[in-house]
């Protein structure tokens, strides 16, 4: 096993799923839509280091966590999530005008020109193939936060 996972797959952390919603700490917000436990630790390790991560294994629950009134400040989900995709999501978010500016970053193991096309089409604001380098994503969530004037922290 790479020493990396390995740590990872030692460590304490249980999955934790749907808190009670995001805290009023000023943390920036990062929403996960993932149903696959091990990318959910992945995930929640490198970024919960700098963020305040909340995670959701499907869609739906995602759209039903939004609509209880828990804001993100960026969203990732997996194109390929239970009951809902990834695309299903986008289009379901962007239709509300409380919810379409936040920005969404997919990542999926599908690596076709056509389905990134389509993804970023149907209102994504960034896509990236798994495996993906965690410090690659994380680069890309610090670059849209900077384009949404969020404040980032300095490496």
């Amino acid at each position: 096993m790479i020493p990396v996972i390995s740590n990872l797959l030692s460590t304490n952390n249980t999955n934790k799923s749907i808190r009670m919603g995001f805290s009023d700490t000023g943390q920036t917000k990062i929403l996960i839509i993932e149903d696959d436990n091990y990318m959910q630790l992945i995930l929640r390790k490198f970024l919960g280091k700098s963020y305040e991560i909340e995670i959701c294994p499907s869609a739906l629950e995602a759209l039903s966590f939004l609509q209880n009134g828990n804001i993100p400040d960026l969203v990732i989900s997996d194109l390929n999530t239970p009951n809902l995709s990834g695309l299903e999501f986008i289009t379901q978010m962007h239709s509300s005008d409380f919810f379409k500016s936040i920005p969404v970053i997919i990542v999926s193991g599908e690596d076709s020109s056509e389905i990134r096309v389509k993804c970023l089409n149907t209102g994504a604001d960034d896509f990236i193939v798994k495996p993906f380098n965690p410090a690659e994503l994380e680069a890309r969530v610090r670059a849209i936060l900077r384009r949404i004037g969020k404040n980032v922290q300095s490496l």
